[in-house]
């Protein structure tokens, strides 16, 4: 008896070891995942964290959409949310099982992308701008002139990067209209824009962080959090907000409808609601979170930074984009369709 006492045990034992030491497969966009907080997270739990990366919100839908992906968590945009709830490729979260939800803070509690915080955790946010070697250019950065018709010091210089979403709805701002419009005159003034500018534009790609940093692109439309990291590798290198107006998003983590590593899930989502470890995944990718009490472990140098902290004079231009209506819709990817010829 004492024999089959022993072997249940070291049977019990084992099941427990496997159990903490299960695996969680994140999909995220790239170049966004601090690898100290996914090392932390690991010694705590003993659960190994795989990272598969992303390069826009349509990609992400699309792959998830197609079945068997094998992911547990997904990170989509603000307006992109509703998408995947309608779609039913994410599911409520158990908040029985998320001690730390109430350190989302008050402002990012309750948002129209996602009301109660019914599907998704806060990850990061921020805002897309122009970035701009003032080496190269000493004129207005503040404006989305810089990219729809350039100035001749950043012509052949300058990179678009190809998220449909904040591209096409820079160029309808700037054309004096509101995000997502069914304004055909609006949206015939940015396609033209758009399409005019082209020729001008170096590339339209992503990377610049690295190619900020290194010279090779002397602009790029851009985020806040990735000119952070290349003005700190390259002090030439300042961030605009377009006066027109911009667009602000917030990524938000979500548990997939197919997971299949739930519980490993939901620790980690526990796990990057502390405010410790979410100041991590700031400090990383350069942007703010939306947990209350990061900013005491946040690196002094956020703090004040200027792709961080929003010009008091440029706050209003900010506007993160709704879903956007199905005609709408049409007339951005005809527009983004017609920009890739």
């Amino acid at each position: 008896m004492k024999k089959l006492l022993s072997a249940t045990a070291l049977l019990m034992a084992t099941s427990s070891l496997a159990s903490a030491e299960g695996t969680l497969q994140l999909f995220n966009w790239g170049n966004y995942t601090s690898p100290e907080l996914l090392a932390k997270f690991e010694a705590e739990t003993g659960i190994k964290v795989t990272v598969t990366d992303y390069d826009s919100n349509d990609a992400a839908l699309a792959k998830v959409e197609a079945g068997g992906s094998g992911f547990d968590l997904v990170v989509p945009s603000a307006n992109y949310i509703p998408i995947w709830v309608e779609k039913g490729l994410i599911v409520p979260l158990d908040n029985a099982k998320l001690a730390n939800k109430g350190n989302i803070a008050p402002e990012w509690q309750n948002v129209p992308w996602d009301e109660g915080r019914a599907y998704s955790i806060p990850w990061q946010w921020g805002s897309t701008g122009i970035a701009v070697n003032t080496k190269v250019y000493g004129g207005d950065i503040n404006t989305s002139e810089v990219f729809l018709n350039v100035p001749a010091e950043l012509k052949g210089k300058i990179n678009v990067v190809p998220e449909m979403n904040d591209i096409v709805n820079l160029a309808i701002m700037w054309a004096g209209g509101e995000p997502c419009t069914e304004d055909t005159e609006v949206l015939k003034k940015a396609r033209d824009a758009l399409v005019a500018a082209k020729a001008d534009w170096i590339s339209m790609d992503y990377g610049a962080t690295e190619k900020l940093s290194n010279n090779d692109w002397a602009a790029s439309v851009n985020w806040n959090g990735s000119t952070m990291r290349a003005r700190l590798a390259n002090p030439d290198v300042a961030y605009g907000y377009p006066k027109e107006g911009y667009p602000l998003f917030m990524d938000s983590v979500a548990l997939l409808a197919d997971a299949q590593n739930v519980e490993e899930a939901y620790k980690f989502l526990d796990f990057i609601m502390i405010p410790e470890n979410a100041a991590m995944i700031s400090s990383f990718a350069r942007y703010a979170n939306g947990i209350a009490g990061s900013d005491a472990f946040m690196p002094e140098d956020m703090k004040t930074a200027p792709e961080v902290v929003t010009p008091e004079e440029f706050k209003a231009a900010g506007k993160f984009l709704p879903v956007c209506s199905a005609k709408a819709t049409e007339y951005v990817t005809a527009i983004w369709t017609e920009l890739q010829k």
